[in-house]
């Protein structure tokens, strides 16, 4: 079912193109996002400017008035156009032979009021705020609605009229001859730079745009468990369009910085700790301070052997879903880096060779994947005797 666009905009199907105008500024006035910030006010908003920009076009308001919808792309009363990939049978005939099908087809005036573009920005944070979440202030350069003529374009006084080398076309056509005969071809009106309209006395601050540049400051809610390159959309908070047209969104790229003592891989964190070879060998239990929970215990047993891998559930990363919520937490990752001393002193050195005597390890064996002394190695020698 068609949308109801002249009820959108609150006027009649009989209103003429300045009521049209005037009711859509004043929608646009309350509604704009810079005014009202409320999601129904920028729902409105959005169907407000689909409404005018489809009713200040005369093709597209036709369509209306025959029962149609111009922006619905699916198929219409009598199916989908079979010629809509090439833009019409009509373009298809006003392309090839011009003044002789019939003459160049205008499309009208195209709307002063354009949506703004969305903005990207990099922000880089560090491990911490990634894994906690934090709200962070950040500046932005963009195009913001003008406060003096909130869109309008037109100075106090000032109006919009018809563009005298167009007619309000917003085009204009000029005819050259070929082998084909006469071609018939429009371009964007210079004047009025393809609206139809101009403005009689602009805006001096946005010189008739709408909007002016400024920098303006964005509060950017970074949910807990976002890493480096995913992106956080906040709707609304990019370039305000031509026009005082409804701002696009603005993208913040998460840029993570690298931690000094803790790596992540997905949702999980790894550390190493180093520990002497006779930690290793008695056990211990060693305090360790966690990414963001604080001190926690290390329990190393006796016996721990050099890359021994101790994990620790729940003390990672928080698993941050599509929905943007957050269902659960990674692992921690211990590695245990056993320290073989280099520098011995005389005493030391004679505890050591006294405590190798006792285990009976004064001289190295073969031990490795399962052989015992006397294996293979002592087969081949005594055989090549």
């Amino acid at each position: 079912m068609a949308k109801d666009y002249y009820g959108i905009l609150g006027v009649s199907k009989n209103a003429t193109d300045q009521e049209i105008k005037r009711a859509y500024r004043k929608l646009a006035r309350e509604l704009h996002p810079d005014v009202n910030p409320s999601e129904d006010a920028q729902l409105k908003f959005g169907e407000v400017t689909s409404a005018y920009e489809v009713l200040s076009d005369p093709q597209k308001r036709k369509i209306v008035d025959l029962g149609g919808d111009p922006l619905d792309t699916g198929a219409g009363a009598g199916g989908r156009d079979p010629f809509s990939g090439f833009g019409g049978l009509g373009d298809i005939m006003d392309a090839f032979f011009g003044a002789a099908a019939g003459g160049a087809r205008g499309r009208g005036p195209r709307s002063r009021v354009q949506p703004g573009s969305d903005a990207l920005l990099r922000l880089k944070l560090t491990l911490e705020e990634c894994a906690t979440g934090i709200n962070k202030q950040i500046t932005v350069d963009t195009a913001i609605l003008c406060d003096v003529c909130r869109g309008a374009g037109t100075a106090n006084g000032g109006s919009v009229v018809t563009c005298d080398t167009c007619g309000g076309q917003g085009e204009v056509q000029s005819v050259q001859r070929s082998f084909l005969g006469q071609v018939v071809t429009a371009r964007p009106c210079p004047t009025c730079r393809g609206y139809g309209e101009v403005i009689s006395d602009p805006c001096q601050q946005c010189s008739g745009d709408g909007r002016v540049r400024a920098r303006r400051d964005v509060t950017a809610k970074i949910p807990p468990g976002v890493g480096d390159g995913m992106r956080i959309r906040l709707s609304g908070q990019g370039e305000v369009g031509p026009g005082g047209g409804p701002a696009g969104d603005l993208y913040v790229e998460v840029d993570e910085a690298p931690h000094e003592d803790f790596e992540r891989q997905g949702n999980d964190l790894h550390c190493r700790i180093r520990v002497p070879v006779t930690t290793a060998a008695l056990g211990a239990t060693i305090p360790m301070d966690t990414l963001v929970d604080g001190e926690t215990e290390v329990e190393i047993e006796p016996g721990t052997q050099p890359n021994t891998e101790l994990v620790m559930p729940g003390l990672g990363m928080p698993r941050l879903r599509s929905s943007g919520r957050v269902d659960g937490r990674g692992d921690l990752h211990v590695h245990i880096d056993v320290v073989v001393p280099t520098k011995l002193d005389d005493e030391q050195t004679e505890l050591l060779r006294e405590f190798a005597t006792l285990r009976g390890e004064e001289a190295p064996t073969l031990g490795g994947n399962g052989h015992k002394p006397g294996g293979l190695f002592s087969k081949l020698r005594a055989k090549s005797r």
